[in-house]
Parts: structure tokens; C-alpha cells; sequence
């Protein structure tokens, strides 16, 4: 039996990452990070994709961490009160803001600890896998193929018996367009709704308390992007219309291109 480790954030990356594997019939055993992150509430959409999925009779389990003690020292729009998540084009400037320092690391840490231990205990090898994708290699530098070659560098050189464990990005150079077509073709393959399974996930880093996306985040437009470029409506519910929603995302792309 395939074995793949996982992070799931709730997100679209990481649920259509999820769709990838049991599609290829892995098992698969997901961690979510709760790092004191203002949209939490993805913890509880990755909840929703797991039931979803057990209902459904696949392989499928989930563990919650708890990193916030820790990662609230780190300075971040996602996780401090005292500022706020920017607005505008998802490769802007400002969107330096929402990077938590050091976070792929220690997610990819944790999961290769988690990994290994499953791999020496089944006494086979393993996946680990990350959706991380080039939407984020501008602003985000430790989603970038480089940063992962010497991550896993690094951890088969700290670790025994590293040979377990075999690091999977299907995404690293892909974009939020293709990602949404792998999960399309994910889905159907597995008899699952794909609106449904994306209506379980979120990516605004600016929700609002009811779970709303903005629409106005970097994170959002990116997403909203996607799904027009896939000549679908998102099935999340945003706090306007979608064809507001939609202008909006068009606009900031068009001024940014414009600059």
C-alpha cells in the first residue's frame, strides 16, 4: 500500500493535492498546522475534506498541530493582531507582509519527522508531500525549487535510514490554474463533486468571523484568477457576488500588468 505524508491547510493547493494522491490510490495521513494564523477556520474546512473522504471510503487521516505558543513571536500579517493583511496583486510588494519567517521549514520538519517514523514503523517508504507551487516562488522564498533541494539536503544528511522517505512537489512549477485542473481531473476520477470538494476549502488570509472570503487579499485574487482561467465560478462563498468578486480580481491584475 502507497503511503503519502501531507500537509493540508484547508486550502485549494493542498485539498487538490490531496485529490492527486487518492486518485493514484495512496493512503494518506494529513497534518494541519495551526500557527495562530487569522484564518483558522481553514483548520476547519481540511475537517470537512477529511469527513468528506472518510464518508466516502477512502484512506484517509488527519492530525491537528498546534504551533501557536511557538510562531507567535514571529512577525506576520497572518498572525499578529497589530497588523493588517494587505490588499492588491498577489506578487506585490506589500504581500512580503503576509510571510511567516521560517514556516515551510518547520511545517516540512515536523512533516519529515512524522514520515520517517511512519516509514520506519511500516518498514516502507513514504511521500512526503507539500502543495507549494511558482504563484508563490515571487514572494513567498520558501516555496522556491531551491529552498526545498537544500531542505531535503539537509534532512537526509541530519537523519538515518533518510532513504524512506522521497520528497513529492507535483506543483512546485505549476500555478494555481493548473493546480485547479489536476484537482478537476483528480476528482472525477474519483466520483467527487468538484465543486464540492473546493466549497470545503478557503484561501483568504483575511476572512470574515462567518468564514466569508474577501475577496480582496492577494490570496483571493490569485484564487479567483484560477477559476475564471478554468472558466469556472468558485463555489466559495465570498463576501460579494461573484461577478464582483471577479471584476474586482481582473482589475488588480490589469493595474498591476499596467505598471
Amino acid at each position: 500500500m502507497k503511503t503519502v505524508v501531507m500537509a493540508l491547510s484547508g486550502g485549494m493547493d493542498s485539498t487538490c493535492l490531496l485529490m492527486h494522491y487518492l486518485s493514484q490510490d495512496y493512503k494518506a495521513i494529513c497534518i494541519s498546522y495551526n500557527y495562530g494564523q487569522k484564518h483558522a477556520i481553514e483548520i476547519e474546512r481540511a475537517k470537512s475534506t477529511i469527513k468528506l473522504c472518510n464518508e466516502k471510503g477512502m484512506r484517509v487521516s488527519h492530525h491537528v498541530v498546534d504551533l501557536s505558543p511557538a510562531m507567535s513571536l514571529f512577525d506576520s500579517a497572518l498572525t499578529s493582531s497589530e497588523q493588517e493583511v494587505p490588499t492588491g496583486h498577489y506578487e506585490e510588494t506589500q504581500m512580503k507582509q503576509t510571510v511567516v519567517p521560517n514556516r515551510n521549514a518547520i511545517f516540512a520538519s515536523i512533516l519529515y519527522g512524522f514520515a520517517l517514523s511512519e516509514a520506519k514503523r511500516m518498514n516502507e517508504k513514504v511521500l512526503l508531500a507539500l502543495g507549494v507551487h511558482s504563484g508563490d516562488h515571487a514572494i513567498y522564498p520558501d516555496c522556491r525549487p531551491e529552498f526545498y533541494t537544500a531542505l531535503q539536503a539537509a534532512f537526509e544528511i541530519g537523519n538515518w535510514e533518510s532513504e524512506l522517505v522521497e520528497f513529492d512537489l507535483p506543483y512546485l512549477h505549476g500555478d494555481k490554474t493548473s493546480i485547479l485542473l489536476d484537482g478537476l481531473e483528480s476528482t472525477t476520477k474519483l466520483d467527487l463533486d468538484f465543486d464540492t470538494v473546493l466549497s470545503n476549502t478557503i484561501t483568504s488570509y483575511n476572512p470574515d468571523n462567518h468564514g466569508r472570503s474577501s475577496g480582496k487579499s492577494g490570496s483571493d485574487v490569485e484564487r479567483i484568477l484560477a477559476f475564471h482561467a478554468i472558466g469556472r465560478e468558485d463555489p466559495i462563498e465570498y463576501l460579494e457576488p461573484w461577478e464582483d468578486v471577479l471584476r474586482h480580481a481582473l482589475q488588480i491584475e490589469k493595474e498591476f500588468k499596467e505598471e
